[in-house]
């Protein structure tokens, strides 16, 4: 019964961030005039299909993506004969541009929507409320008392980046993000901004570096707040994304700290067992957490310039804007296709390292 809710959970919450991504794409091909060949969920072979009017919708065996196919796209779907005046080439080069940006900027609406309903529903309960950055209690002899802050002080920067959430300390100040040295911290003590240079040590029982301060305050956000928090929210997984994204370059994660749509699955499986304990509230809370998470990420990978993805086509759009000719069709087609084969492979690895790091090797 575990397995089945989690495979259900997953299929929702992918699906989601799935349907809105290809959703903004959907939108702006129509109202762009370009003809959508295919709107498909999922990926591999179809399972069950239906034509409306000159596209089809299919839902695909394997829930790891979905796809919106133009006519004349890289060349393919263009029909018999000349391509018809719908089809993408054929369409006004800003049109193409905003149907392929349309995509990750639908994720991130759709993030900003599920950031303001899980706002709003912490803000339901009597107790607590969004965590933000204050050091509550200074912890004697520890870092930050030695740097002269004090209990209240409120956190406006580390090392220059502004954060507005008690998680944003947390990023930064996680085994992977911070690695020693001295961090330039800028507070508001009453009323009034200060700067301290903040040494965090290493604690063995916790594993990671602290600063040195327990932290309890929480904001009530109302009315207008509540939309600032909501986009508080959405931008601190912009930065977790980015900061990831950046370790990984550098070769600072290991396999295990990868995951795929198996190890998706089985993160949503344990969030939602350690979760239920406390409630159907946290149970909600936890799993629109975990799709703002996705939709995020989602966004900003499919703006990555590579082959195959919405920023690889950009590429190709933004070259054509400033050339003020197309870059031959068959040419980026055949770089995007590399690109899709190139994650192809790199999905059978992403499952099978799922599958390691589930089994636990």
């Amino acid at each position: 019964m575990g397995t089945l809710r989690t495979i259900i959970l997953f299929f929702i919450i992918f699906g989601v961030v799935v349907i809105s991504h290809e959703m903004g794409h959907f939108l702006l091909a129509k109202a762009g005039g370009i003809h959508v060949v295919e709107f498909a969920v999922g990926m591999g072979p179809t399972l069950l299909s239906f034509q409306k009017g000159d596209t089809k919708y299919s839902l695909k065996l394997f829930p790891i993506g979905g796809a919106c196919m133009f006519e004349g796209e890289d060349g393919l779907n263009a029909g018999e004969g000349e391509a018809s005046p719908g089809a993408f080439p054929n369409a006004n080069v800003w049109k193409r541009i905003s149907t392929v940006l349309a995509g990750p900027l639908f994720n991130f609406i759709l993030g900003f929507f599920i950031a303001l309903a899980l706002v709003s529903l912490i803000m339901s309960g009597e107790d607590g409320g969004i965590r933000i950055p204050v050091a509550t209690q200074v912890v004697e002899n520890g870092a930050a008392a030695e740097a002269g802050m004090q209990d209240g002080d409120h956190i406006l920067s580390l090392n220059g980046e502004k954060i507005y959430l008690y998680q944003e300390l947390v990023l930064f100040n996680a085994v992977y993000h911070y690695q020693g040295g001295e961090v330039k911290v800028v507070y508001e003590r009453d009323g009034q901004q200060a700067t301290a240079y903040v040494t965090p040590r290493y604690d063995e029982t916790y594993g990671r570096y602290m600063f040195g301060f327990v932290n309890q305050d929480f904001a009530r956000p109302k009315g207008l707040d509540t939309l600032k928090y909501a986009w508080y929210h959405v931008r601190f997984y912009m930065k977790y994304t980015y900061k990831s994204l950046k370790l990984l370059l550098s070769g600072r994660v290991s396999r295990k700290d990868v995951a795929g749509p198996v190890g998706i699955a089985n993160m949503v499986g344990e969030t939602y067992e350690a979760a239920r304990a406390y409630g159907w509230k946290d149970v909600v809370e936890s799993m629109l957490d975990i799709t703002l998470l996705l939709t995020v990420n989602l966004g900003i990978l499919n703006l990555l310039p590579i082959p195959a993805l919405d920023g690889g086509r950009l590429v190709f759009l933004v070259i054509e804007v400033v050339r003020g000719k197309p870059v031959p069709p068959d040419k980026e087609g055949l770089v995007h296709f590399v690109g899709l084969m190139f994650f192809m492979i790199l999905m059978v690895f992403v499952f099978f390292n799922d599958i390691a790091n589930v089994l636990g090797f």
